[in-house]
């Protein structure tokens, strides 16, 4: 008992110190790479951020495998779309902010299956894109630089999540959630025969399946922030 308690705190402190990693990674990089964001004010910057979060929330509800790359315990969903057009809007401490409160409606909503280890890993994988595409949009505010930046994004984040899941997650969801990593191992071996460790693994399930939501969320986003870009723009 005093174990799985001493495991399940330690999860929450990495949880919440990597949240406010990134976030003041995601300040600092606004206020030495961005020159200049779009100017909201106060009440407006929250307004957006909470929609832009509970559009988020509500598509992370709505969530399905690709049983033809991953085990079935991987699901896609599209909550990046709004996360990535409000980074993209009001700039990258925004976008990280907006990831985190779409984790935390998620869970109000619908709680966790995942002993909050997919959790995790949504939020902090899907910071991964979304802080490295902000960021490079508005150091180049063009659609070729947004089409760079959701590029360089969704390979940062393929490359990313893959390492992540092979060093901690997969690990930690065995942990906490008391499933033998030979079980999950022969749950991959089941969609691809090649896999024979977690690192296989991470290399030919996690990184084609990150690789697909990483081309989805872009071909939506591109076209959805153009439209979204004018109606911001008309209320700053």
């Amino acid at each position: 008992m005093l174990q799985a308690l001493k495991e399940n705190l330690s999860f929450v402190f990495v949880c919440v110190a990597v949240f406010a990693g990134l976030l003041v990674l995601a300040l600092l990089a606004q206020k030495l790479l961005i020159r200049e964001l779009r100017r909201l004010t106060p009440a407006r910057h929250v307004a957006y951020m909470g929609m832009f979060a509970a559009l988020a929330g509500v598509l992370m509800l709505i969530e399905f495998p690709l049983v033809f790359l991953a085990p079935d315990f991987y699901k896609l969903d599209l909550s990046e779309i709004p996360v990535l057009i409000c980074a993209f809007s009001m700039g990258p401490a925004a976008g990280v902010t907006c990831e985190f409160l779409k984790v935390v409606l998620k869970l109000l909503l619908k709680g966790t299956t995942t002993a909050f280890v997919g959790d995790f890993a949504n939020f902090v994988v899907g910071c991964s894109f979304v802080l490295p595409a902000s960021v490079i949009y508005h150091t180049h505010r063009t659609f070729k630089g947004a089409v760079v930046s959701l590029a360089a994004g969704g390979l940062i984040m393929t490359v990313f999540g893959s390492l992540f899941n092979a060093v901690y997650l997969i690990p930690a969801f065995a942990r906490l959630y008391h499933a033998p990593l030979d079980v999950i191992i022969s749950m991959a071996q089941a969609v691809n025969s090649h896999v024979d460790s977690v690192y296989a693994m991470a290399a030919l399930c996690v990184a084609p399946f990150n690789l697909v939501k990483a081309l989805l969320v872009s071909l939506i986003t591109l076209p959805l922030y153009k439209r979204v870009k004018k109606l911001i723009r008309m209320d700053s």
